[in-house]
């Protein structure tokens, strides 16, 4: 069983950073519940959409798929005949347990659970591809071109899931949905300590975007449409539509 995440909680002397460890695994589900706004929303509504968006015969993939919530989403969703979902993950702490979560449900949809850094995997005959917080921990310079790739990869008309957190060019409205979200996590339990700490080990290693950097570079890809779905808070989900 996943454990209740206090990693934060006692002071760090020198706070390095943050890394999906066998750490961050073990309290993964009860850290991302607490600190992402809407997370679970945006689980059921990932489902929902690669019911809609999943073609036959066709690969679904979730990069950067931690434990396998959003591809536990998707199986529980896909209707199709002969999908295969891909769910694919750099951290070998967190493939361990997505492949123990993934063998615990029967489905006629089969998971293939990849350890690699989704930079390096082949995307081809893809109907849904899922970045379900994911792309923000990529350095900058990488986002176009995993995103190039994603849409050489898809099928016309398959579509890209792409959770992330904003940032917005307004300084006022950036702090208060900042402040908001620190409200959100003292209203789970999280001390001004974790909090502080947290936000230290994570700086380095998560860069986000704006909506419309995101926007702007999925036109420049090519693809036909997009738009933001959902959003609370500075976190959101959009899709692109190729």
């Amino acid at each position: 069983m996943a454990g209740h995440d206090n990693i934060f909680a006692a002071p760090i002397d020198k706070i390095g950073d943050f890394t999906f460890d066998e750490r961050v695994a073990e309290v993964f589900p009860d850290m991302i519940q607490r600190s992402v706004p809407g997370y679970s929303n945006i689980i059921s509504a990932i489902g929902m959409l690669a019911e809609r968006f999943a073609k036959p015969h066709s690969k679904v993939y979730d990069l950067g798929c931690s434990l396998g919530a959003a591809t536990l989403s998707m199986r529980r969703h896909i209707q199709q005949e002969g999908c295969e979902i891909i769910a694919v993950d750099n951290s070998s702490a967190m493939v361990e347990r997505c492949r123990l979560h993934v063998n615990a449900y029967r489905s006629d949809t089969p998971v293939q659970v990849v350890e690699a850094d989704i930079r390096d995997i082949e995307i081809s005959d893809a109907s849904v591809v899922v970045l379900n917080f994911t792309l923000q921990f990529l350095a900058p310079d990488d986002r176009q071109t995993l995103l190039e790739k994603i849409y050489a990869g898809l099928r016309p008309g398959g579509i890209l899931i792409l959770s992330e957190k904003y940032i917005f060019d307004d300084e006022r409205a950036h702090e208060l949905l900042i402040d908001l979200h620190h409200d959100f996590k003292r209203a789970n339990g999280y001390s001004e300590l974790e909090i502080s700490q947290k936000r230290s080990a994570i700086e380095n290693v998560m860069l986000p975007d704006s909506i419309d950097t995101h926007k702007q570079r999925f036109e420049k890809i090519g693809f036909t449409s997009s738009e933001v779905w959902f959003q609370c808070f500075n976190f959101g989900s959009m899709f692109a539509i190729k």
